[in-house]
C-alpha cells in the first residue's frame, strides 16, 4: 500500500529510516481530507437538490439543533486535527532528536554549493559519502545568506543560517546516489545549487575512509570510493575543480591532519589561548576542559547547555550570552572566522576532556598583579 501510495503520489523513493513515517502521515493526512471534501461536496449536492426552493410561497423551516449534534460537529474535526499534531509532534521529536552515537560532518553552505567536512579529516564540495546502516548527524551554517539543506529521498530539510549552526540527522537504508538541494532562495543560481549524497556499506565506507587517511595530503580526498569507480561518472563527481560559475563539481583536497588538529592550530593564530585555558585553570574566559556538554549558568540567570549552536553563537556574538563570573570582553568573530575555522575549533573542544566524571563549573578569572602591584 505504501508503494501504491508513492507512485500516485509521485514522491520520490524513501532511502531513510524516517522517510516511511514521513510518507505515511502525509497518505493519511491527503486520504482524510480527500473523503471529507467528498463528503462535504456529495452532500452539498444532495442538499441543494433536496431542499430547493419549489414554490414562491416555500418558507425555510426554522431548524434548532441539539447539544449532541454541536458536539459531534466540533468534537470530531478537532479530534482529527489533535490526532495529526500528535503524530506529527512525535515524528518532528524524533527528527529533530540526533542518536548519541551519531557520525558528524560540517555542512557549509555558500553561493552556490555545499562543502562537507568530516572529523577524521577528508574534505569535499559537492559529495557527501556516508555509511549505510549508520546514523549521520549533520551541522550546517552559511558563509553568506540563508541556504536550506534538502534531501527529497532521506524526507529531510534544515536550514544553514549564517553566523550559527543547526542541526539535522538521517540513517540511509540502502547504497546509492541521492540528490542534495536548497530549498531556500538564494541567489541567481540558487535552482542549480546541488550536491550529492554517496550512500556506500560500511566496509566499502572504511575502505575509502583508511584511503583518505593513507593518501598525501595533497590527494586526500581526490579519488573516488571503489563502488564509485566501478559505474560511469555522476555529473556532481565530473569536475576536478570548483567554479562559481559552474558550481556542479566536486572539489576534494586535504588540510593536514584531523579537524581537531587544525582547531588546536586555529585557537593559537586566533589567540583563543590567550583568555581561555585547556587545563581547567581559570583564566579570563572559562577553560575549555570539559566544556562540551556543559551547563553554564549565565549572568542573566538563565542555564544553557555548551553545544555546537552555544558555542557558536558565543564566538559570534559573545556579549549575548555571557558566563557568570566573566566580564563581557571577549571581541566578536562574525565575519573574521571562516566557517571551517569554527567547525575546527569546535571538534578540537570536544576532545578537551578530563578523567573526571563530575561536572565542572566555569569559576571567575584571575588577575595577576604586574609591576609589583
Amino acid at each position: 500500500m505504501n508503494e501504491v501510495f508513492r507512485r500516485i503520489l509521485f514522491l520520490p523513493e524513501q532511502a531513510s529510516t524516517i522517510a516511511k513515517d514521513v510518507d505515511s502521515l502525509h497518505y493519511v493526512i491527503i486520504t482524510t481530507a480527500m473523503v471529507v471534501a467528498t463528503l462535504v461536496l456529495g452532500l452539498s449536492a444532495y442538499f441543494i437538490i433536496r431542499f430547493r426552493r419549489r414554490s414562491e410561497t416555500d418558507v425555510t423551516p426554522k431548524i434548532q439543533t441539539t447539544l449532541g449534534w454541536e458536539v459531534l460537529f466540533v468534537g470530531v474535526p478537532l479530534t482529527t486535527f489533535l490526532a495529526w499534531f500528535f503524530i506529527g509532534f512525535h515524528d518532528f521529536i524524533r527528527m529533530q532528536t540526533p542518536p548519541p552515537d551519531a557520525m558528524d560532518v560540517y555542512v557549509v553552505g555558500k553561493q552556490w554549493m555545499w562543502q562537507f567536512t568530516y572529523p577524521e579529516g577528508p574534505n569535499a564540495i559537492g559529495v557527501l559519502r556516508v555509511p549505510v546502516g549508520r546514523p549521520v548527524r549533520l551541522l550546517l551554517t552559511s558563509r553568506d545568506v540563508i541556504h536550506s539543506f534538502y534531501v527529497p529521498a532521506f524526507r529531510i530539510k534544515q536550514d544553514a543560517l549564517p553566523g550559527a549552526y543547526t542541526q539535522t540527522w538521517f540513517e540511509v537504508t540502502k547504497p546509492g546516489s541521492y540528490r542534495v538541494m536548497c530549498a531556500e532562495f538564494c541567489g541567481l543560481k540558487h535552482s542549480e545549487m546541488w550536491a550529492e549524497v554517496v550512500a556506500l556499506s560500511p566496509e566499502d565506507y572504511e575502505a575509502w575512509m583508511q584511503e583518505q587517511r593513507r593518501g598525501p595530503v595533497s590527494r586526500r580526498d581526490a579519488t573516488p570510493s571503489a563502488p564509485e569507480r566501478e559505474e560511469s561518472q555522476k555529473p556532481a563527481r565530473q569536475a576536478v575543480r570548483y567554479d562559481a560559475q559552474e558550481p556542479h563539481g566536486e572539489v576534494m583536497y586535504g588540510e593536514r591532519g584531523t579537524l581537531a588538529a587544525r582547531g588546536e592550530r586555529v585557537a593559537a593564530e586566533r589567540g583563543c589561548l590567550k583568555c581561555h585555558t585547556v587545563d581547567g585553570t581559570a583564566h579570563i574566559g572559562p577553560t575549555w576542559l570539559d566544556l562540551y556538554g556543559r551547563r553554564e549558568r549565565l549572568t542573566t540567570g538563565e542555564t544553557v547547555v555548551a553545544d555546537e549552536a552555544y558555542l557558536t553563537e558565543s564566538m559570534m556574538n559573545p556579549r549575548e550570552q555571557v558566563v557568570a563570573g566573566f566580564e563581557p570582553v571577549m571581541p566578536a568573530f562574525l565575519g573574521v572566522l571562516e566557517a571551517a575555522e569554527v567547525a575546527a575549533l569546535l571538534e578540537y573542544i570536544k576532545t578537551l576532556r578530563s578523567a573526571r566524571l563530575e561536572t565542572i563549573r566555569s569559576e571567575g578569572p584571575v588577575y595577576e598583579p604586574s609591576g609589583g602591584k
